[in-house]
């Protein structure tokens, strides 16, 4: 033989500087490219940061333990595609601290989940699962049904958001309590402004409950704009031939 592997097997230094010299060989050729990528994350058209609602009913979701049975990213292989959707895209998950991906499904993947069913059937859902899927294994959430929404600090959570990278502005952590408000309510006075700064935002009342603002009504407006930012029917791929 040319090459004998017996000094390896024989000589334990020998082994381990060969390991390091392979893995650093393969740890260059895989992080060399990414210092000529100006982003590793393709930029998509009508991704936003979550509204206030959106964002306190994602607190509600983490919360309550929901990543633990859906997870929120759909693969890129056949059988997920024709189940639940177009595949999951990174910019999707790129305003999320920490991501939902998750690595089990006891439920479905959530991912495209919003605007799939409507508010009653979300809230009913959420209340007794049972009642609308009666094979369904999931814990029931009554309690977020009237529990008041605690949300006094939702500005301090945008300022704390925008630290770690997501886009808020001043001006939406200034106004974040009244957009939160706003899009509680359907035909508010502050709906308008709303949408101005959160393109594609609902407002509405979402827990049937119009004279508060309830848990309910975050998680349920938190459910209804997964999967609806990304217009998919216009979305092409980056090619990524034209990256610099």
């Amino acid at each position: 033989m040319i090459f004998s592997h017996e000094p390896f097997e024989r000589h334990s230094l020998v082994l381990t500087a060969g390991i390091l010299i392979v893995v650093a060989i393969g740890g260059l050729i895989e992080i060399a490219p990414l210092f000529y990528l100006e982003n590793t994350i393709e930029k998509v058209e009508g991704m936003r940061p979550y509204t206030p609602l959106e964002l306190a009913g994602r607190n509600i979701y983490i919360r309550e333990g929901c990543y633990t049975c859906h997870s929120q990213m759909i693969r890129p292989l056949r059988d997920e595609v024709e189940r639940y959707g177009h595949y999951s895209l990174a910019a999707e998950s790129m305003y999320d601290h920490p991501f939902q991906w998750g690595s089990k499904r006891t439920g479905p993947d959530l991912a495209r989940v919003g605007g799939k069913y409507s508010d009653d059937w979300q809230r009913r859902h959420l209340i007794d699962p049972r009642e609308v899927v009666p094979e369904s294994v999931m814990p029931g959430y009554r309690f977020l049904d009237g529990t008041p929404l605690r949300y006094d600090d939702i500005s301090a959570q945008l300022a704390a958001n925008s630290i770690v990278g997501v886009p808020y502005t001043d001006e939406m952590i200034d106004n974040a309590k009244a957009d939160l408000e706003a899009q509680a309510v359907e035909g508010g006075e502050g709906e308008e402004a709303l949408v101005g700064r959160y393109p594609k935002a609902m407002a509405r009342d979402y827990d049937g409950r119009p004279a508060e603002i309830t848990e309910m009504d975050a998680l349920v407006a938190y459910l209804q704009m997964l999967g609806t930012l990304v217009d998919f029917k216009t979305y092409e791929a980056e090619d990524p031939a034209n990256k610099r």
